[in-house]
């Protein structure tokens, strides 16, 4: 199977594709992408967490975090 270079001709086979098989296409991106953000947020939460535990930033109020903003 040859890979495809470029957006164009990934679009290019999906159109050859059926139907059917083109839902599946569908599908599955959507759950890869799905899990790709979900990966993205949960590696987000752990580099937070870990700043917090090294002191790197501290709770603050809504109201602390606006004042800090408009500063």
């Amino acid at each position: 199977m040859t890979t495809p270079k470029n957006f164009a001709e990934v679009l290019d086979s999906a159109d050859r594709l059926s139907i059917e098989e083109q839902e599946d296409l569908i599908s599955i991106l959507q759950n890869r992408l799905r899990d790709r953000r979900r990966a993205d947020r949960v590696r987000d939460v752990r580099e937070a967490q870990n700043e917090f535990a090294e002191g790197k930033c501290h709770p603050a109020t809504p109201q602390q975090l606006m004042e800090e903003i408009l500063l």
